[in-house]
């Protein structure tokens, strides 16, 4: 007798919550504070981000996982502070420090060195990095005093600019870069170049893909949205100690973002209702009128604004590899 799939528990909200993590909190436990707050039936984030960072982290509900790849391999921008006079084995303020100087840059010094740190550049990550060495995490090597050794690897740094040097001992940068780029390593790398050493000491998230600052949400704004839908208690429940739960989730749903927002840089095709069904069906449907291409590797199709699928396009017909079926 064939055994019945468990019912996924939780709701079947599908969409992104750009979430604006406070310091000293870790990105999986973000992720299953979020998931708690929507009682998603699934959730996930795309790209770690240090729990010493702060800024963007997008994590999708749903049937939007589906997206994240598209949104990990999206350029980001980050904002951070370096301390010139010390380098740490950890690149930033958590570690001991290994090397000290006395010599502080100018500002001169520094710019003409970004150069150097622009395009396509090679970069050893941190030890104390997520990166895996024989199944191990690199982080959790080197805290056991073990000692750690990561190739280097080629990353792309679209832009490095310096945005204020409040005095000589401290600089903040602004840095557009694309996969796998670690600011803490430029900061490492810039300090022993200029002869003085340095660490990161503040290091903030601003954009991912396609989302920017504006998208983001704070935790004291999703606690308060969450307390306009909880259930009210009778004195009785209250006095016994109950907690209330939240029953109504209007107020948290209006924050989240459509799946499709992940995905911008790609061609859209908006689908009528009969073709939206035949694509949920994961069947082909030919493309009408003089600007759809012909051709196109990647493209998503919608259907009253909302996503239903990922594909492809091919001799004027949008295939899906994909299908959206979640609803929030």
């Amino acid at each position: 007798m064939a055994r019945r799939g468990k019912k996924p528990k939780g709701r079947p909200i599908s969409g992104w919550v750009i979430f604006d993590k406070p310091k000293g909190m870790g990105s999986t436990e973000a992720v299953s504070k979020i998931k708690w707050l929507y009682f998603a039936q699934k959730a996930g984030h795309a790209g770690t981000l240090d729990p010493l960072a702060s800024g963007m982290l997008p994590i999708a509900l749903g049937d939007a996982t589906k997206t994240v790849p598209f949104v990990m391999d999206g350029q980001k921008t980050y904002r951070f502070t370096v301390s010139w006079g010390a380098e740490t084995t950890t690149d930033d303020t958590e570690g001991p420090v290994v090397n000290a100087s006395d010599r502080r840059p100018s500002r001169a010094d520094i710019e003409a060195l970004l150069p150097n740190y622009t395009g396509e550049i090679s970069q050893v990550p941190p030890a104390f990095s997520a990166i895996k060495i024989e199944g191990e995490r690199a982080y959790d090597l080197a805290r056991a005093g073990e000692t750690v050794e990561i190739a280097a690897r080629t990353v792309t740094v679209h832009r490095l600019a310096i945005v204020e040097m409040p005095d000589a001992s401290i600089t903040t940068f602004e840095a557009e870069c694309g996969k796998g780029t670690y600011v803490r390593a430029i900061a490492r790398d810039l300090g022993r170049d200029l002869g003085c050493f340095g660490h990161i000491t503040e290091l903030r998230r601003v954009r991912v893909g396609s989302f920017d600052e504006d998208d983001m949400v704070t935790l004291d704004e999703l606690m308060d949205a969450a307390e306009e839908g909880l259930e009210e208690l009778t004195p009785e429940a209250a006095e016994a100690g109950a907690r209330a739960r939240i029953t109504d989730f209007t107020a948290l749903d209006e924050i989240v973002l459509d799946a499709a927002t992940a995905l911008s840089d790609l061609y859209e095709v908006a689908l009528t209702d009969d073709q939206a069904g035949r694509v949920l069906s994961g069947n082909p449907v030919l493309l009408r009128g003089r600007d759809a291409p012909a051709f196109c590797d990647e493209a998503y199709a919608t259907g009253q604004g909302r996503l239903v699928a990922i594909g492809s396009i091919d001799q004027g017909s949008f295939h899906p590899k994909r299908v959206f079926g979640g609803r929030g």
